[in-house]
């Protein structure tokens, strides 16, 4: 018998034409895996945190809800740089999803550049609070930092992600899709673990619920892209990219047993509660003199 695993870094529809997965397919899915919990972690916002804590809670399966974020290489509000890097976060409790909240408000009103809303580490800092993070896909700025043979700022990152949200609360993400760049992460981020006394976790980054969807979820791209599926240079995903069963993600992190035994210990420290119809800010009507903008980001303050 395989590890029960969990799938902690998964898009849904929601990730605006960068994903195929439809949120009462996926519960029918984790139900059918035998899966306890499954997270959302959708690009840069929380469009279906509701619709999918609500399926997950009649399906019987624990929601956990997070995303992934766009890191700003410095400075959130820092308009002089198009790069980002990608960090997964996900909500333990109420705290966390609040602080979520804040977050992902902040990098839509104040940080939002090249059509990517970002934060960086010093909101994560200031609003870290019931959250766990994950390091992240391969473009992760610790993993980037590995491919760019730049180990000792890779191990530098990752002491700063430890000290901003604990090292029980930081792991550090390893995918396995085949590809030469993977395997060179998966070789360094072990030692950078062990050095930090961090954990690590498998993870798949899916994007549809089945292998055999690939193709359609390629037009899918094409689409959002503004690509012809004959054009060579443009954006492809790999077909690995699907709701893997645990018995699958044992077989590939054979050598990670607890890579594939932390998902399950992370999906049991996230407790999320929601009491819908019960909102803590009834009125969002902004006070004379202050714009929408400003009140809300006043309210992302609180």
């Amino acid at each position: 018998m395989p590890d029960p695993f969990v799938h902690l870094h998964l898009h849904s529809e929601y990730s605006l034409l960068d994903s195929a997965i439809r949120i009462p397919a996926l519960m029918k899915r984790a139900k059918q895996f035998g899966m306890p919990a499954v997270a959302l972690t959708d690009h840069g916002n929380l469009h279906g945190a509701i619709e999918f804590y609500q399926e997950a809670e009649k399906a019987g399966i624990k929601p956990i809800i997070g995303v992934e974020a766009y890191m700003a290489p410095g400075s959130h509000a820092d308009r002089g740089r198009d790069s980002v890097f990608h960090f997964t976060l996900l909500s333990k409790d109420e705290e966390g999803y609040q602080n979520l909240v804040k977050l992902v408000s902040i990098a839509h009103l104040d940080g939002a550049h090249a059509g990517k809303p970002r934060m960086d580490k010093e909101l994560l800092s200031e609003f870290g609070g019931g959250l766990i993070g994950l390091s992240g896909c391969i473009r992760g700025e610790i993993n980037q930092a590995i491919l760019n043979d730049q180990e000792s700022i890779a191990f530098e990152l990752a002491g700063q992600y430890r000290d901003i949200f604990g090292p029980e609360n930081f792991f550090l993400e390893m995918h396995n899709h085949g590809t030469e760049q993977q395997n060179r992460c998966n070789r360094v981020l072990p030692r950078i673990a062990k050095d930090l006394g961090l954990g690590l976790v498998a993870a798949n980054d899916v994007h549809f619920l089945e292998r055999a969807q690939h193709e359609a979820h390629d037009v899918l791209i094409c689409i959002g892209g503004g690509y012809n599926v004959q054009d060579e240079k443009r954006t492809q995903y790999l077909p690995e990219l699907y709701f893997k069963s645990s018995e699958e993600m044992d077989a590939l992190f054979r050598e990670f047993p607890e890579a594939i035994r932390n998902t399950l210990a992370i999906a049991e420290r996230c407790n999320l509660k929601i009491e819908f119809g019960k909102p803590k800010y009834p009125d969002y009507t902004p006070p004379p003199g202050m714009t929408q903008n400003q009140y809300l980001r006043d309210i992302c303050q609180q």
